[in-house]
Order: C-alpha cells, then sequence, then structure tokens
C-alpha cells in the first residue's frame, strides 16, 4: 500500500553534504517509496563526492547565498519542464571558527551571514521556485527541537532558527494567495551529522541528551527523515506552519530522579 502517495511524485532536495546530512536520509526515505529526487548542493566539490553518494539521482549546484546562483537553477529546471510536487530545504551554516562566544558578544557579521544561509534562504528559494511547485505541494525544512532553551554551545543559532519557525507561518500565509502549497518544519533533538560535529561542545551536549532521552538513546536522523517524507506527503495535508517537534520524548524528562540524584551528590 502506498500509504504516503509519493510515488511518481517528484521533490526538489537542498542540503546533502555527505552521508550524515539531514537532507541525504530524507532523500533515502524519498526514494524508497518511489518518489524522484532532484537534489542541489552547495558547491562543485560537493557535487562531485555526491555523485558516488547519490547514484544516478539528478544533481545541481548552488549557492543559497546568492541569488544569480538561485535564479540560474530556476532557470535550469524551468526550461526543463520540472514541475515539483515537494522542497526540502536543509540548510544551516554559523561560523565558529572564533569559538562559542557569550551570546552578548555575537558578531554583527556573523549572525547576520548566518541569518541569511540558514533563514533568508528558505524564503529565497521558495520565491524562485514558487511557479515551478506543484499548488497542492509541501515545503518542509529543519529546524530544532526548540529555541527557548538557552543552551549555550548552540552558541546564536536558536534565534536564527527561531526566525526560520516563524518563517514558516508568512510564507504560508502569503503562498495561500495563490496555491496551496503548505509549509512545516522538522524540529529533531541533537543529531549526530558532521555539521554538528563541528559545534564547539557539541558532543558533550548530545551524551547529556541521551541521558535526558527516556529511552536512553538519542534521536535518529533517519527518525527527522521519516517526519521529514510525511509532511510532504498529501497525508499531511491538514498540516500548516508548524514545526513538528521529534526528540524522543527530551522535553518531558528534565527532571528525571536519576540526573537529579548525580546532579545533587555531593
Amino acid at each position: 500500500m502506498d500509504f504516503l502517495q509519493l510515488a511518481g511524485k517528484s521533490i526538489l532536495i537542498f542540503g546533502v553534504a555527505n552521508r550524515k546530512s539531514v537532507a541525504y536520509h530524507v532523500g533515502q526515505m524519498l526514494a524508497e517509496v518511489g518518489a524522484t529526487c532532484v537534489h542541489v548542493v552547495q558547491s562543485e566539490s560537493i557535487r562531485q563526492a555526491a555523485v558516488k553518494l547519490l547514484g544516478p539521482a539528478e544533481i545541481h549546484v548552488c549557492d543559497v547565498a546568492h541569488d544569480d546562483q538561485i535564479a540560474r537553477l530556476r532557470d535550469e529546471l524551468a526550461a526543463r519542464g520540472c514541475r515539483f510536487h515537494g522542497l526540502v530545504h536543509s540548510i544551516a551554516f554559523a561560523d565558529y571558527s572564533d569559538g562559542m562566544k557569550p551570546f552578548h558578544e555575537t558578531d554583527r557579521a556573523k549572525f547576520l551571514q548566518a541569518v541569511d544561509i540558514s533563514c533568508y534562504s528558505l524564503i529565497a528559494i521558495c520565491r524562485a521556485m514558487a511557479e515551478l511547485l506543484d499548488p497542492d505541494g509541501s515545503v518542509v525544512t529543519i529546524s530544532i527541537s526548540t529555541t527557548r532553551m538557552a543552551s549555550e554551545n548552540y552558541g546564536y543559532m536558536a534565534p536564527i532558527k527561531a526566525a526560520l519557525d516563524s518563517s514558516l507561518a508568512f510564507l504560508a500565509k502569503s503562498f495561500s494567495r495563490f496555491s496551496r502549497i503548505r509549509f512545516n518544519a522538522v524540529a529533531p533533538g541533537l543529531l549526530k551529522t558532521s555539521a554538528s560535529a563541528g559545534i564547539p561542545g557539541y558532543v558533550d551536549a548530545y551524551l547529556y541528551a541521551e541521558e535526558v532521552i527516556p529511552r536512553k538513546k538519542a534521536v535518529q536522523t533517519e527518525e527527522a527523515a521519516h517526519v521529514a517524507a510525511f509532511l510532504l506527503s498529501p497525508r499531511s495535508s491538514g498540516i500548516n506552519a508548524q514545526s513538528i517537534v521529534v526528540d524522543a520524548g527530551m522535553s518531558i524528562n528534565y527532571f528525571d530522579r536519576d540526573l537529579i540524584r548525580r546532579a545533587m551528590r555531593p
């Protein structure tokens, strides 16, 4: 039974960098249910590596920090008559090259760069691809499980993800003037990805998350990908402008008695 009803549908996926990428796992899940994935990567060097990873899948290059590259990608896809039932935005970047600093010491240029790539790129991509998306299509971005937890090791990215989450409502509203396209986010807890490994202190936070999660096992990237596939499918037609938390119950268990006992131990 084709429960997700994605067989034969085309999905445009931004953000594959390597085998650990959320975008890669989303693509794998979609391929399993018969969808056709068209991938977009940041650079030619990534594309060359992705050829081995993605096999026969179509791969394009587009650095979303540049409007001319987004426009060129749209024109290339439009010239080929491409239409997409769904779009996946799995892109985020923050420059932590100077190490992690207190939030109030955040560098202006680095903050704005992170906003541009991690948040504004969703708006820019959707605007450019609007006419290539099916009127009943679905756009899914990748957020985080909470933007209200002041996690020091995540630095200034949580406020940027909050802006990304807020953008969903405004995109859903503006696109509703001419379509029924939905905009949602998968909001996973800490994942084991190459990008997260570069965040100072992330490994310790990841191990702590495993202690807090009731099942004592961190969220797997495949679990986030499964939710993304559902949000891309017609089966989630009643969900719009939402962030679906995938944290394996971490948010309910911060006051676990064993963790409290260990924290209070002299």
